[in-house]
């Protein structure tokens, strides 16, 4: 048998919740093109969706919000788990897979394993996520914690809790459009630990709380930060040298490439053309700074993404080093005036939705996933006994 290493393009498992073609540049989640569904549905609609294979009636989805608006209050454990992570500035990404690991505590019924019991799971999971995060950025910088909103939905609550004032509808629009783009992306790594552990027969919590684990890595969701860093640092030379962005952004790409460094927000390792979740989310950053953030930023952006498209192409030719998610995503969460380690908890916000699918999915199959490993390790070795073993010391 052949290895794979990374196991790219081995296929594992048969999913309905998304399709991502490479090479086509297609995301399909639930049926629906990306394009289509991103910015037009609420959160809440698309979790629906992955959770039962259809759109929400409008009674449905008063009935899933009112829901999840009661489980988003965290129990008081969670809450000390928070406080004694904020004493020691832990990294948010740290501070949710603590947090996660503790809502264990608010369930009815940690044995129950029926289909309804891990439903009601994932819902409170959805729920809590984001009040998770909320409550750690807030008592990380010293402010007190605001609860969770009984008359905003989703999105719109989760902006309520970070700054403690209700958000403009554009500004609830653009993160709606955010976590949709991300909330479910095929087996990628974070994904695939989930269905992982849940296939063994462990629990809803604990998948999860392996998945906030492997999206904390900068290899998977680690990674926007960087790239809206190169659009500053970018600013920041022309300014001073008095060119222009575009001339600077020229030379910065030669430099990077030339030295072996990867220039971040470019590139992916399933597309071999750009994105689609780019073109989603740049549209969203377009609508977003029209009225809120620097709309010169935004033009920044758009000039900076064009020369590192046309240099990687001249330098790289043929290798698809494409812009990716992580471009615009930064661009549209800084609009939002998230800083820099808030973007991957968010990201984690959005794609907790199709976790939870993904394990409702897992646990139907109910079959354990265990890969085989090629050994390359001698064999027939010979027991020698430690006083007879060459350079041995017998004190």
């Amino acid at each position: 048998m052949s290895v794979v290493s990374g196991l790219d393009g081995v296929l594992v498992a048969e999913t309905r919740l998304s399709r991502v073609d490479g090479l086509a540049g297609e995301l399909t989640i639930g049926g629906f093109p990306l394009e289509e569904l991103a910015p037009n549905a609420a959160f809440e609609e698309v979790v629906f969706l992955l959770w039962h294979d259809r759109l929400p009636t409008s009674a449905e989805l008063i009935e899933l919000r009112s829901e999840l608006v009661g489980l988003r209050t965290l129990p008081d454990p969670t809450l000390d788990i928070l406080r004694a992570a904020a004493s020691k500035s832990l990294p948010p990404m740290d501070a949710l897979r603590m947090g996660a690991g503790t809502l264990t505590l608010a369930d009815p019924d940690p044995s129950d394993s029926s289909t309804a019991a891990n439903l009601a799971r994932a819902k409170a999971i959805v729920a809590r996520l984001p009040t998770i995060v909320a409550a750690y950025w807030r008592m990380l910088n010293g402010q007190e914690v605001v609860k969770p909103s009984a008359k905003l939905h989703h999105a719109a609550n989760y902006l309520y809790m970070l700054k403690g004032t209700e958000p403009q509808m554009d500004e609830v629009r653009g993160l709606e459009t955010y976590i949709n783009s991300v909330i479910d992306h095929g087996m990628n790594n974070s994904t695939f630990t989930a269905r992982v552990i849940i296939s063994t027969g462990s629990d809803m919590i604990s998948a999860v709380v392996g998945a906030i684990g492997s999206l904390k890595g900068p290899l998977h969701g680690g990674a926007p930060g960087p790239a809206l860093d190169m659009v500053f640092e970018l600013r920041e030379r022309a300014q001073a040298s008095g060119k222009s962005i575009e001339e600077e952004a020229d030379a910065y790409v030669r430099e990077v490439v030339e030295a072996g460094g990867r220039i971040m927000g470019f590139g992916h390792r399933v597309y071999k053309v750009r994105d689609p979740r780019a073109d989603v989310l740049g549209a969203a950053a377009d609508k977003l700074f029209k009225t809120a953030g620097d709309i010169e930023l935004n033009r920044d952006a758009r000039a900076v993404e064009q020369v590192v498209l046309r240099v990687l192409e001249e330098l790289k030719p043929g290798r698809g080093l494409k812009t990716n998610v992580e471009y615009y995503t930064a661009l549209v969460l800084h609009g939002l005036g998230f800083e820099t380690p808030l973007f991957t908890p968010t990201f984690a916000v959005g794609r907790v939705g199709g976790w939870t699918a993904q394990i409702l999915e897992q646990i139907a199959e109910a079959k354990l996933i265990r890969p085989g490993v090629a050994y390359t390790g001698e064999l027939d070795r010979k027991w020698v006994p430690l006083e007879k073993r060459s350079g041995s010391r017998d004190g």
